[in-house]
């Protein structure tokens, strides 16, 4: 087996400067990081991850603790993680608090247990165990939603702006009483979305409805449950803005259930994008959230946090994009049916 002394003697660096690369240290010039990498790849090189746990009283693991793994955001996020953790000779281990703050908890538990070497979570609504890892000085970045309480590295996009140009899309094509289903009240995302949503009826020079207005816990059912109750009282919507792809589904159940045509009886305008979005019929408009750059730029930073424990947390706001379909064009479904 080859060991760290034959890549260095291999990339014609000191064991230092290999120990520094495989370790994830960012302070090694690229060129000679590079020649690191490659050596260790041409010679098959594998650490002895227990001696290496030893020498640094951690693991060479890193946990990306997830609010729902039945969640599609995350797939594309965690590939992201996985690519970067894997060139810095990481390991990524997986775990799905389901938005429930014991099973996040539970996780937080193990994860200092075994002395993980980083982590990147999408804390719960509470996020209380999330300090209990700052406390620890575990590094660690948070991913789409903010964290109370505690100065950490945050990765997100502008949720406030993405739902105003979602709603402003839906006034400007005739819609009137436009609904929204947003997520829990303490969850930074749910908050942030709701007032892009308010921002926009306001700019419009409308009142905000609270009868439009729904909560519920981004997941399926929860969106067909609001929408339930949306279309079985006054005023009945004529167009909806989910604030989150599983909740649209259950949206899009409930119409379908219900007889409801969309978007000639009720348009809507979905937050992160769903599976097959431009093959559902009619095309469903969404806002996509750069879901593998959110996962990859976390792992940077996890990185760098590693590298640097005492550098000043920062915040790390990625762009959104609108894609406009059918399901939310008033105007082209009231031409098509009154030809």
């Amino acid at each position: 087996m080859p060991t760290i002394y034959d890549v260095a003697r291999h990339a014609q660096v000191s064991p230092s400067t290999v120990s520094r690369v495989l370790n994830g240290k960012q302070t090694v010039d690229q060129a000679l990081a590079d020649r690191v990498r490659a050596a260790a790849e041409a010679l098959d090189y594998r650490p002895n991850a227990l001696a290496r746990s030893l020498r640094r009283s951690q693991t060479n693991l890193w946990a990306v603790l997830v609010s729902d793994i039945n969640n599609p955001f995350f797939t594309a996020l965690v590939r992201g993680v996985e690519d970067v953790a894997q060139t810095s000779r990481y390991s990524v281990v997986l775990c799905n608090s389901d938005e429930d703050p014991a099973k996040e908890a539970g996780y937080v538990a193990a994860i200092l247990a075994e002395q993980i070497a980083g982590v990147i979570i999408s804390p719960t609504s509470h996020g209380e165990h999330v300090r209990d890892l700052v406390d620890a000085s575990v590094p660690i970045v948070a991913i789409d939603r903010q964290v109370r309480g505690a100065s950490v590295d945050i990765v997100t996009v502008d949720n406030e702006r993405a739902a105003q140009l979602a709603a402003t899309h839906l006034i400007d094509e005739g819609f009137v009483r436009i609904a929204c289903i947003t997520g829990p009240r303490d969850i930074s995302t749910a908050r942030q979305r709701l007032e892009g949503y308010h921002r926009a009826l306001e700019a419009a020079g409308r009142a905000v409805d609270p009868r439009l207005v729904k909560y519920a816990d981004f997941r399926e059912t929860g969106g067909y449950t609001a929408m339930a109750d949306l279309l079985d009282h006054t005023p009945r919507p004529d167009a909806v803005f989910p604030t989150n792809n599983l909740m649209t589904v259950g949206v899009l159940e409930c119409l379908a259930d219900r007889g409801v045509r969309v978007p000639e009886d009720v348009g809507i305008f979905g937050f992160d994008d769903v599976p097959c979005a431009a093959l559902i019929r009619p095309p469903l408009s969404t806002i996509t959230q750069p879901t593998y750059d959110i996962g990859r730029t976390a792992a940077e930073l996890l990185l760098r946090r590693i590298a640097e424990p005492t550098r000043a947390p920062s915040v790390t706001v990625l762009p959104t994009e609108l894609h406009v379909r059918a399901s939310s064009l008033k105007r082209a479904a009231t031409t098509s049916s009154h030809p």
